[in-house]
């Protein structure tokens, strides 16, 4: 009798081999991009609900994520179990990341105020050395988003989602040179010049 031979993977084509590398190219991306990102957890809050027979608690986390290069967002999550509102946050924020221009990749263009329910924050611009001087809330945002130097008060609220919240919208007021130069009709080397830059800095700075 004729000895038979089962088919390999690859001579199967459909769901052997292919299957496989499907799950390892799924592995490698999502390796490649935790590596990208940084996610800081900035507040975990615990709620009880009263029911009969007990108490039954949920979790609400404040993540934020950010590439170390401009890009930052924030989220929130609720669930039954810390892990699993650290990731809906975790996902939240990554969908509402923005780009946020940075002077020399290490500090803000300059000064900006924020506002957000009963949050307020001023934001300055500092010079190389100074570091991050900003509350915890704040500076998870400044960490993930690749701020060197800057210096950050908070003089409303101190609740975090208010302070982050406020955090952002200081952000999404920031404007770089090349950006005001555009809306202006005019050239970067004009609007650089007024703070005290010559024309030979202006070519090199966003």
């Amino acid at each position: 009798m004729a000895e038979t031979k089962s088919p390999s993977p690859q001579q199967r084509g459909g769901r052997g081999g292919g299957g496989d590398r499907g799950r390892g190219r799924g592995r490698d991306n999502q390796r490649e991009e935790g590596d990208e990102l940084l996610d800081k957890l900035v507040h975990i809050n615990r709620v009880a609900k009263v029911v009969k027979g007990g108490r039954r608690f949920s979790f609400g986390a404040l993540v934020v994520v950010g590439d170390g290069r401009g890009r930052v967002g924030y989220g929130t999550g609720k669930a039954r179990e810390v892990p699993e509102a650290i990731r809906k946050a975790t996902d939240q924020a990554k969908r509402g990341m923005i780009q946020i221009p940075l002077r020399e990749g290490r500090t803000l263009h300059h000064d900006v105020d924020g506002r957000f329910g009963a949050g307020k924050v001023v934001l300055r611009s500092a010079p190389p050395g100074t570091g991050v001087i900003a509350g915890g809330p704040m500076r998870a945002v400044f960490e993930t988003m690749g701020v060197q130097d800057v210096v950050a008060k908070s003089i409303g609220s101190s609740n975090p989602h208010n302070m982050v919240k406020a955090t952002f919208e200081a952000l999404k007021s920031c404007s770089s040179p090349r950006n005001v130069a555009a809306r202006r009709g005019k050239k970067v080397a004009d609007i650089v010049s007024r703070r005290g830059s010559g024309p030979a800095e202006a070519t090199v700075k966003e």
